[in-house]
């Protein structure tokens, strides 16, 4: 079922609570060498709503008209308030033994014991604020996973290989907006590692190969003329290597 919440989120003020930095928690939670992540079960429907805001959630339906008595999904402050509530509960752990955005987290420790431990006050705090977590989507004591997108490990954060098959895949360059694409995959990350992308994925300096397979980047230098103006584009493969 979808409710359409357009004009209510319109007309409610934006709750300007802040949602961590995404890098300081993948960051936090990288380099340890226990994970266990968690996910909350139905996250935002374990909070009440206010008695007297529940009818402005109803919708209608071909027998009767429903409102909601928990926080329904597509409110437009509902990640802010979810994430209010979880730095409450959570607040003598994260960044501690945790790292939370929204109902994604990750309990991190540097051996078995450690991470005993850290669970049991993690679990603590879940019941004594009765919540709970989704089974199926929970993973306990590994030494590595997927936490936002990102593969963490006792190595510190590797390559997504999900992310990595599209570049893989990826065709040469036809054009000049193509060739601008490809440059961008060669930014450096906005982390505080210092590392190059290469040594992040492979967790070594690159190679020069003897020989590239893509003709196209068999030069140091690639350029490329449109017919209308002389657009120039260089592209510089390996003087990162």
């Amino acid at each position: 079922m979808c409710t359409d919440y357009i004009d209510l989120n319109k007309a409610c003020p934006k709750d300007t609570y802040p949602l961590p930095c995404i890098d300081r928690l993948v960051d936090g939670a990288s380099g340890h060498s226990v994970f266990s992540f968690l996910d909350a079960y139905s996250g935002y429907n374990q909070i009440r709503m206010h008695p007297s805001d529940e009818e402005k959630t109803a919708f209608i339906t071909e027998n009767a008209n429903f409102c909601y008595r928990v926080m329904p999904f597509g409110l437009k402050n509902a990640g802010a308030t979810y994430q209010r509530l979880m730095d409450k509960v959570f607040q003598e752990q994260i960044g501690r033994n945790i790292e939370i955005y929204v109902d994604d987290m990750v309990v991190k420790s540097n051996s078995i014991a450690e991470h005993i431990s850290n669970l049991a006050k993690i679990f603590g705090a879940l019941r004594k604020h009765n919540m709970r977590l989704n089974p199926e989507k929970c993973t306990f004591g590994v030494k590595g996973g997927k936490f936002l997108g990102f593969m963490l490990s006792v190595r510190g954060i590797e390559a997504n290989r999900d992310k990595c098959q599209a570049v893989i895949d990826m065709r040469s360059p036809s054009n000049l907006k193509e060739l601008q694409l490809l440059w961008a995959y060669r930014c450096t990350p906005q982390t505080s590692t210092k590392e190059t992308l290469f040594r992040l994925a492979y967790g070594t300096d690159a190679m020069i190969p003897v020989e590239v397979g893509e003709p196209s980047f068999r030069r140091t230098h690639f350029h490329e003329e449109s017919n209308d103006d002389a657009i120039r584009a260089e592209l510089d493969i390996v003087d990162e290597v």
